[in-house]
């Protein structure tokens, strides 16, 4: 799941207004290493403008799920995503910036799988994001 995925669903505990300390969610785009060279590790392209990343810079933890909604058991059988028998992955752990040393390898994995992210505005201030993945939950029936 988390090599076949290109987005996911990453849920927070909201750091700003009204609804500072409520979980919050939202689906990003996401890749776990260049096509050739899948890690397990998803990698993020985010901005601080995201009220995700705000949330991510104030208090790190996370968790991501993965759906089977692309995969080929679901699709082959004409089941609903959302059926117990499509499995979901939720990683649980820190999502933290890429340090220098890994920027190279996290730019080949995100822009290769999503090649339309260069083109988004620069002064979005763009950066890169990984989990640091502390627990697995799989929901495989």
């Amino acid at each position: 799941l988390a090599r076949h995925n290109t987005w996911g669903f990453v849920a927070t505990r909201a750091a700003r207004g009204k609804i500072q300390g409520m979980p919050f969610g939202n689906c990003l785009l996401l890749s776990d290493g260049p096509i050739n060279n899948s890690t397990g590790i998803p990698f993020f392209y985010v901005t601080p403008k995201d009220n995700t990343v705000t949330d991510l810079l104030k208090n790190p933890m996370a968790s991501l799920t993965l759906p089977e909604a692309d995969g080929n058991f679901c699709r082959k059988n004409v089941i609903d995503p959302e059926d117990p028998r499509c499995a979901r992955l939720t990683l649980m752990g820190q999502m933290v910036t890429v340090p220098p040393e890994e920027v190279e390898f996290a730019k080949q994995a995100v822009f290769s799988r999503h090649p339309v992210v260069r083109k988004w505005p620069r002064s979005y201030e763009w950066f890169f994001m990984k989990m640091n993945i502390e627990h697995v939950w799989l929901q495989s029936w």
